[in-house]
């Protein structure tokens, strides 16, 4: 057994986290990277290193979820999200339950909650938002964010859900307040039920074709009937019809 294979089996016994899920080259190549950087000089090191030092962890997961997100990030989609997607759920039911799985810096859910606000003011939905990366929930919950982060939001809307101070947007109290966020594994957990919209964006193009399959059937088990996911723009699900899903526009895939 190679050393790389030793290291992602001793991960997974130590940490619980499954590396084989994630597409080889890809890993190992933002590994190595990782190590010169870090200036060690083999995986058993590494791991080690890992295991002795609490913040090492936490670091690892940060760099290997690469943690980039920003509010509306492909505006087009979010656009189609706001015009079609959203007005057709609401239509249905006042209330909605959303998921925002992986939702990093917590840009996706606060955008989703912003749209909630603007197109049925008022109203309390349910916007659950994970992510493995416990570190990157913490700075999700406080809801600081730098220039780039902002730089597609509307100045409307940045004028009323945002208070600057020292070149730090903070988004405001009443949508903060709409988010729940807690730490979960996609790979490993049990995925909750009875959502109408899952959004999970550049986060399964990491994984291989099989774990992506799993991932994309669970979240087709975890909608409501005319439940939607919401992918990357980098992503496609080839086996939609397969999982139970109707492609309604890019990006978006609808349950039956």
């Amino acid at each position: 057994m190679t050393d790389f294979l030793r290291f992602k089996d001793r991960v997974h016994q130590t940490f619980g986290l499954d590396l084989n899920s994630y597409k080889e080259n890809q890993l190992k190549r933002r590994l190595d990277n990782f190590l010169t950087r870090h200036n060690f000089t083999d995986y058993q090191a590494f791991f080690n290193y890992l295991t002795a030092n609490r913040n090492a962890w936490h670091e690892f997961l940060d760099y290997l979820t690469i943690n980039v997100s920003e509010f509306f990030r492909d505006i087009k989609m979010w656009q189609t999200l706001e015009s079609k997607v959203l007005p057709v759920l609401l239509q249905k039911k006042n209330s909605l339950k959303i998921w925002s799985a992986a939702c990093s810096n917590g840009c996706e859910p606060y955008t989703i909650a912003i749209i909630l606000e603007e197109l049925a003011p008022g109203k309390r939905h349910q916007i659950d938002a994970t992510d493995l990366d416990n570190t990157i929930l913490q700075a999700a919950a406080m809801g600081t964010y730098g220039p780039d982060a902002v730089r597609n939001v509307p100045q409307d809307r940045l004028k009323k859900y945002f208070t600057l101070e020292k070149d730090k947007y903070h988004i405001v109290g009443s949508i903060k307040a709409k988010v729940n966020f807690r730490q979960h594994n996609l790979l490993s957990d049990n995925y909750p039920r009875g959502y109408d919209l899952i959004a999970c964006r550049n986060v399964t193009i990491y994984f291989t074709r099989e774990a992506q399959d799993k991932v994309n059937a669970r979240f087709a088990q975890s909608l409501n009937s005319g439940g939607y996911l919401f992918i990357g723009g980098s992503e496609t699900i080839f086996n939609y019809a397969e999982l139970g899903f109707d492609k309604v526009a890019p990006c978006f895939y609808r349950k039956k």
